[in-house]
């Protein structure tokens, strides 16, 4: 068993907290996505967990055992770097085997492992090339195979993808996820990409300024986000704030939205995924299962197989996602209707 449980984490560079009492747990075999801004404190979670630090107070355990003060190099982490940090002068085969041979295995146990780990990056017959005669893929495989070819309870992983293009990113995204699939180890990623941590998680744990926002399936923190940062940060969305009141939710500028939720005091909050609303040039018909918004096409913006167009209506601006067999049917300008259905609002707070 290789869960992960970090409980109360806390850990401050001076006036700044990098982590302020986080709780999370990372069960096992599962991949877990640590998401978040820039100075969020996911990578400090995550080296904390690795032991390259040590939190001012708290614990984390893996496997049920305590190991915030156990070194790094007893802790049974495999770790991948954003830089891959390979051995330039080594080859393909020396650089995987590497942690093998610190730990004194013998040669042919090191050649059958490494052997195997190649077989499973999909690297068979490179083994004797150096790292500078590889692909950006290629060497990322490397430096995956390296970090699991010890067999470690853990795998930790830094930005794994944030070096590649993006088409080459889509095609590791899913490479990534066979061989943590195959391997079965508990695996936990960062990055700053919402985009790959929906495609790649189990999990997904949310920081903001040191502190755990959310966690959960990024199915429910895709559809039901809660408040206002996961919402905007994990993925697009529109807010509509106002007052609730008899038969909705009413708008500063007088326009009446139905409402999906439970009532609440004072100025409530909406959330609405773009892909969720349409636009046409004609209103639809109201009712108690329809939002609808008269307004002005701002622009399109064209973006491949999509289109993201910004309509500005009732005192703000929103986004709506169309597919591009749909933009015939947009009026290119004049005044448009956008519509979506009432239970697809998500009832958020700030």
């Amino acid at each position: 068993m290789s869960e992960v449980r970090v409980r109360n984490l806390s850990l401050a560079y001076g006036a700044t907290k990098a982590l302020d009492d986080v709780s999370l747990d990372f069960p096992d075999g599962q991949l877990f996505g640590l998401l978040g801004p820039s100075g969020s404190g996911k990578t400090t979670l995550l080296r904390c967990v690795a032991g390259f630090v040590f939190p001012d107070h708290g614990s984390v355990m893996i496997g049920g055992e305590s190991v915030e003060r156990v070194p790094v190099e007893k802790r049974e982490i495999g770790m991948m770097f954003q830089s891959y940090a390979l051995f330039p002068n080594m080859s393909v085969a020396d650089n995987i085997g590497f942690g093998l041979k610190v730990r004194h295995l013998d040669k042919p146990e090191i050649a059958r492992r490494v052997g195997e780990s190649l077989e499973l990056v999909h690297l068979e017959g490179l083994g004797d090339r150096r790292p500078h005669a590889l692909s950006g893929g290629q060497r990322q495989r490397v430096a995956l195979a390296r970090a699991i070819v010890t067999r470690p309870r853990v795998l930790l992983l830094d930005e794994p993808l944030s070096a590649l293009d993006k088409a080459l990113r889509s095609e590791m995204q899913v490479e990534l996820r066979r061989i943590q699939r195959e391997v079965g180890i508990t695996t936990i990623f960062v990055t700053h990409d919402q985009e790959e941590a929906l495609t790649l998680s189990d999990q997904i744990g949310i920081l903001r300024a040191g502190r755990l926002v959310r966690s959960g399936a990024p199915r429910n923190l895709y559809h039901v986000p809660q408040d206002r940062f996961t919402a905007s940060f994990l993925g697009e969305a529109n807010f509509f704030d106002g007052k609730p009141e008899q038969g909705g939710l009413r708008l500063a500028s007088g326009a009446l939205l139905p409402w999906p939720g439970q009532k609440v005091e004072g100025i409530a909050t909406l959330a609405v995924r773009p892909e969720e609303m349409t636009i046409s040039a004609a209103g639809p018909a109201h009712g108690n299962e329809t939002c609808a918004i008269s307004g002005e096409l701002v622009r399109i913006s064209f973006s491949g197989p999509t289109a993201l167009c910004l309509v500005r209506g009732e005192g703000q601006q929103f986004s709506v996602l169309v597919k591009n067999s749909e933009l015939t049917e947009i009026p290119v300008s004049g005044p448009v209707t956008v519509s979506w259905p009432a239970a697809r609002s998500m009832q958020i707070r700030d």
